[in-house]
């Protein structure tokens, strides 16, 4: 199971766009390619780059925070 493609999907929905509509307008606003196979293909890989998230991100209407864990919340969880 992809969460992360499953996650990404989710908020794109629930900001009210199609698949296709946050194509177009990465397109626009950032020169993605519009075809909707190699958006999946990230998606499916887990190969979206960071930069990718932010845009992505800007244009469904949200912001990426980085918010510190309370003291101790980063030492219960396993490090990558």
């Amino acid at each position: 199971m992809n969460t992360t493609r499953n996650e990404i999907k989710a908020r794109i929905v629930g900001a009210g766009f199609t698949m296709q509509e946050t194509l177009d307008r990465l397109h626009r606003q950032y020169g993605w390619s519009d075809s909707a196979s190699n958006f999946s293909n990230k998606l499916q890989r887990n190969s979206l780059r960071y930069r990718e998230v932010v845009e992505l991100a800007d244009v469904i209407g949200y912001e990426l925070k980085w918010v510190p864990r309370k003291r101790g919340d980063a030492d219960d969880e396993c490090r990558h």
